[in-house]
């Protein structure tokens, strides 16, 4: 009982502190351009100034890092290696570590401040409605994206439906599912992609450090994104099935609704 009980306390804050980054990055995301002042230097000029080349090195490497955590942990011998280490928080320490990684990436961020920006909505009237309409697509992506990670089996994805299945005697939730979706996940490098790109790309201003986190993420995962055609068609069958499931229960209440009134 006590190594239960040890178990899921440290899952509950390997939790807390996954959801506290998950909140830092949303809201990092958000707002890491406003009030950037716009440099009047040429690109020439600010390129080989060690403030700009500066920054954006040490900006490389930090996200460097976080490529090279989120994937050697996901390799197969390192997940073998953790499993017979952590056991049934194999999971739970991959995501802390994630979250750990990209803690670390937002504290040693370093923004370029003497170069000139991409792009800048900083003219009336696009002062008003860019950032307002990217405040709206951002708000809208994050829902998408949460709600598509709560479809994915958000306690599974966390670790936490590993520990409780433990807990009950029972084996790991991934090999109780079916080799379809086993191969789905395999091939799967992020649950959202779109929405992920809206995020990093559409924003009022676009400096270099900014083109460079939306670059490297975005090429990340691009690169592991390996969707076949058997993928496709288990996820079309699989949201089919969704679709069906509602308009049944729809025609259910529905029916029950008229009986009722009768």
């Amino acid at each position: 009982i006590k190594s239960l009980v040890m178990l899921n306390n440290e899952e509950c804050a390997c939790f807390i502190f996954c959801e506290y980054t998950r909140f830092i990055f949303c809201v990092y995301t958000r707002l890491k351009n406003m009030g950037r002042i716009e440099s009047s230097r040429e690109w020439g000029e600010s390129l080989r100034d060690p403030k700009v080349f500066g920054p954006l090195t040490q900006d490389f490497f930090l996200l460097l890092l976080f490529v090279v955590q989120h994937s050697l942990l996901a390799s197969a011998s390192v997940k073998r290696w953790c499993q017979a280490i952590f056991g049934v928080l194999q999971r739970a320490f991959y995501v802390f570590t994630t979250s750990l990684a990209l803690q670390v990436v937002i504290r040693y961020w370093q923004p370029v401040q003497n170069a000139p920006l991409l792009w800048n909505a900083s003219t009336a009237p696009w002062d008003t409605w860019v950032p307002l309409l990217c405040f709206i697509l951002h708000f809208i992506c994050w829902l998408i994206i949460f709600s598509i990670v709560l479809i994915f089996d958000y306690p599974e994805l966390m670790g936490i439906k590993q520990v409780y299945y433990h807990c009950l005697g029972l084996e790991d939730p991934l090999s109780l599912k079916s080799p379809r979706a086993q191969r789905l996940y395999a091939h799967l490098r992020h649950p959202v992609y779109l929405e992920l790109c809206v995020v990093l790309w559409i924003v009022p201003s676009l400096s270099l450090d900014r083109v460079l986190l939306a670059t490297m993420l975005t090429l990340y995962l691009s690169c592991g994104h390996s969707l076949d055609n058997l993928d496709y068609a288990y996820l079309r069958a699989q949201l089919h099935n969704k679709l069906d499931l509602f308009t049944r229960q729809e025609m259910e209440a529905k029916a029950n609704y008229q009986q009722e009134m009768l």
